[in-house]
């Protein structure tokens, strides 16, 4: 185990107590709180000053910023009660897990970080997996839920957009995972002030073309008040024409899903034979031999890697 383990292993323990404690402190400063006035302004004065301090150091942390800003819109996307910083700190803990289980397992610098990393970014990779599915079974609802949106627009007069976002909303149509995208949408465009960051959201979370040309439709009519019925239209009409393309994208997203985890399945098949047949010299080779930590250490970095080329590919197709 070399010294990058075991300082790494250190900081873990040390992480973890210190996030114990905190939770500890908050706890009972909450308790103080509810018992005594005094204390409790007193604690929130601390408390803003430890703010505006931290807020003072991270003014040039812009990269940190640009991080939190996407995974704060993924995780609303998902419709996650986490906060970017929870995410954060999980892969930084396992960041810090892999590197002190890497440098004991494999015993070189090449799998202490390699498997670190690709622990500290399984959290990453399960959002964004759980957001390519969701994107999927949302893709083949969306005509229906734009045609429903469409009645409503003419019904309630073609004048107001959020309107007809309740409307639709109210009549229980919106089939599959609509129905939580588009109460999203409009409990966004009710209550936050930036209608544009939440047209992003609902284009996040679909995923595709067409979702990009309705927030831009909503856009237009939200920030000009004119009316969209004709560009709902068309609209409409182009959705009709690529639903067999749109079904063709589909069976190709479907084989880029089971490539995904071929190599997982691969690997299981092939160690478990091993195992089966003899089992003495699959312990040695794969768990005491050098070179057999190093080759299962390659195969599982070659399957994060296949894993996120199937990602990247997926949100492509979609």
């Amino acid at each position: 185990m070399n010294s990058v383990s075991i300082i790494a292993f250190m900081t873990l323990l040390f992480s973890l107590q210190f996030v114990l404690w905190r939770h500890l402190l908050f706890a009972w400063r909450d308790e103080r709180s509810l018992k005594s006035r005094l204390s409790y302004s007193q604690t929130n004065r601390w408390k803003r000053l430890l703010q505006e301090g931290s807020a003072d150091k991270t003014k040039g942390w812009t990269m940190l910023r640009v991080i939190e800003r996407h995974l704060t819109l993924l995780l609303e996307t998902l419709q996650l009660r986490l906060s970017a910083a929870s995410v954060l700190l999980l892969s930084l803990f396992l960041l810090l897990g892999g590197i002190a289980f890497g440098g004991y397992f494999f015993q070189t610098l090449k799998g202490t970080l390699l498997f670190g990393a690709a622990l500290s970014s399984l959290p990453y990779m399960m959002l964004q997996a759980w957001l390519v599915h969701r994107r999927m079974q949302a893709q083949l609802d969306f005509l229906p839920a734009i045609e429903l949106f469409y009645q409503c627009y003419l019904v309630t007069g073609e004048r107001q957009v959020k309107i007809a976002l309740q409307r639709a909303i109210d009549e229980k149509r919106l089939l599959g995972p609509m129905q939580a995208v588009f109460e999203q949408l409009y409990r966004n465009l009710s209550i936050r002030e930036d209608d544009q960051e939440s047209l992003s959201i609902f284009s996040s979370a679909l995923g595709h073309v067409w979702a990009d040309h309705f927030a831009e439709i909503l856009r237009v009519a939200l920030t000009e008040g004119v009316q969209i019925s004709d560009s709902l239209r068309e609209l409409l009409a182009d959705m009709r024409k690529a639903r067999r393309s749109n079904e063709q994208e589909r069976n190709r997203l479907l084989e880029i899903r089971i490539a995904n985890f071929s190599p997982l399945l691969f690997l299981a098949v092939f160690v478990g034979i091993n195992i089966r047949y003899n089992s003495a010299n699959a312990y040695y080779y794969y768990l005491v031999d050098p070179e057999g930590r190093d080759m299962l250490l390659n195969a599982l970095i070659l399957i994060v890697l296949s894993f996120l080329m199937g990602l990247w590919l997926s949100r492509k197709k979609l």
